[in-house]
């Protein structure tokens, strides 16, 4: 069990740095790409990871099968987490609603092809090592990460439900430009 948790905590980090660098290579305002209130970690991406993983070993060895089975199970899992988000939470994360062959505006052909090729990504350069490495961690560091991920999870569906907005969640943001202007007044 201990593994599977690693396994989401890593690729909902690697999931974060790629909205990082999707964010900047697009020129999107919201650079930041958050989804928790202080861990650097996107979720949706956790979960299609752990569930790519659980495709059988056959699907996982097979690239074409890989791509197809992983953009499906990847899409399911981002279409699930949007929907807890809107209904948990009262906030919606991403809109597609302006792409060509979306779904509610929850997920949409072109990022479920993405999904796919993150598919491929995961399988062939992250999980050989992520699975030689994550299991080595200690117990004593999996529940302490497992009780800060979960303190983390519960106070930002408790500030993005207080708040009606994903910007709750960018609080740093406002902390420092406070700074700044108090120095200079």
């Amino acid at each position: 069990m201990a593994k599977w948790f690693w396994y989401f905590v890593l690729y909902s980090f690697v999931g974060f740095v790629l909205e990082v660098l999707f964010a900047r290579a697009t020129g999107n305002p919201k650079r930041d790409r958050k989804c928790h209130l202080f861990l650097p970690l996107c979720p949706v991406y956790g979960l299609g990871a752990v569930l790519i993983l659980l495709l059988p070993p056959a699907v996982l060895a097979n690239p074409l099968l890989l791509f197809l089975c992983g953009s499906l199970v990847a899409t399911a899992a981002e279409y699930a987490m949007a929907v807890v988000y809107h209904y948990a939470a009262g906030v919606d994360f991403w809109d597609y609603s302006h792409l060509p062959l979306q779904l509610g505006g929850r997920v949409c052909l072109l990022f479920s092809g993405l999904w796919g090729l993150l598919a491929l990504g995961l399988m062939s350069l992250i999980q050989p090592w992520a699975s030689v490495l994550l299991p080595t961690i200690p117990l004593w560091a999996t529940l302490a990460a497992a009780v800060l991920v979960a303190a983390d999870a519960v106070l930002t569906f408790y500030v993005l439900r207080r708040e009606r907005s994903t910007e709750a969640l960018r609080w740093y943001l406002r902390l420092g430009h406070g700074q700044k202007r108090e120095q200079t007044s």
